[in-house]
């Protein structure tokens, strides 16, 4: 071997050490990893009190359970009445916390990417701040809400709204980011200012994905304003939770068809708005 190739090899060496470490190095950390997570396996079966015995006998119970449930049946056409305005109401909390959060996280969205903030602080900042959002759970800022403005659908607009918030902030960031800098260099080539090159070199490149990303949220939220009118955010889930502490089974089969059916509505009906606005690569 030749001190010019033995030179080369040393150079890459050091600046491609993880690809010349020793494989059991590697496999080693694998190990490791592996282990750690059956030994955190091992302690939740045994805390949590997991048994076969009661896996079967749960599953027996839910089979039981299930079959109590056939019919489903709203009990008479008043409550029929009642539980179509609720699901109205969901489906409001759902539209409203969605817009209201895209219509926040997109002016914030810009602050928090990379090529288009004002400085690395408020990029900083702007980040975090999204990253608290995201990390409370919906149902703790519907219990906050509720404590704040009390109970109703209010409480759950302001939930979603501030959940959705930073989810929003984080996917509108990093639509940004990845957009393309050929056509801002473009705009920016001719003589046009920093806000002209986000109008037309940006904005064009993010408008579907960002639709996109709101109209699922929209779909997602639906079932989420369903779960947090069990804590009394308003909406469906109210009723829901009633029946299911009085055991009013049938009657919370048919909610619960209720649900599925708004739910793949809304699903058919984003996808189609999704291919007529965007094009079909939106499917």
């Amino acid at each position: 071997m030749s001190a010019a190739h033995t030179k080369a090899q040393d150079a890459l060496r050091a600046r491609y050490p993880q690809h010349f470490q020793a494989m059991y190095q590697g496999r080693a950390i694998a190990f490791l990893f592996v282990l750690l997570a059956v030994l955190v396996f091992a302690f939740g079966v045994h805390r949590l009190d997991m048994s076969y015995e009661r896996i079967v006998g749960g599953l027996g119970e839910l089979g039981s359970m299930a079959m109590r449930m056939i019919p489903p049946d709203p009990g008479s056409w008043h409550r029929a009445g009642i539980y179509a305005y609720a699901m109205l109401e969901t489906l409001a909390i759902a539209l409203l916390g969605t817009l209201m959060a895209a219509t926040a996280a997109f002016p914030l969205g810009f602050l928090a990417a990379r090529n288009t903030t004002i400085n690395g602080v408020v990029k900083f900042f702007a980040r975090r701040s999204f990253d608290t959002l995201r990390g409370v759970d919906i149902l703790i800022w519907a219990l906050i809400w509720i404590n704040v403005v009390g109970l109703g659908p209010f409480a759950g607009v302001l939930a979603l709204f501030m959940s959705d918030l930073g989810i929003f902030g984080k996917l509108f960031s990093e639509a940004i980011e990845a957009a393309d800098d050929k056509p801002v260099e473009g705009v920016l080539s001719t003589g046009g200012s920093s806000l002209a090159a986000v109008r037309f070199g940006i904005l064009p490149q993010l408008m579907p994905v960002l639709l996109s990303q709101v109209l699922y949220a929209f779909e997602s939220n639906t079932r989420s304003a369903s779960i947090i009118g069990i804590v009394g955010a308003g909406g469906i889930g109210l009723i829901l939770s009633e029946q299911i502490r009085t055991l009013e089974l049938q009657e919370m089969s048919f909610v619960i068809l209720l649900i599925l059916g708004t739910v793949s509505l809304i699903d058919l009906g984003c996808a189609r708005l999704r291919f007529s606005i965007i094009g079909p690569r939106a499917l």
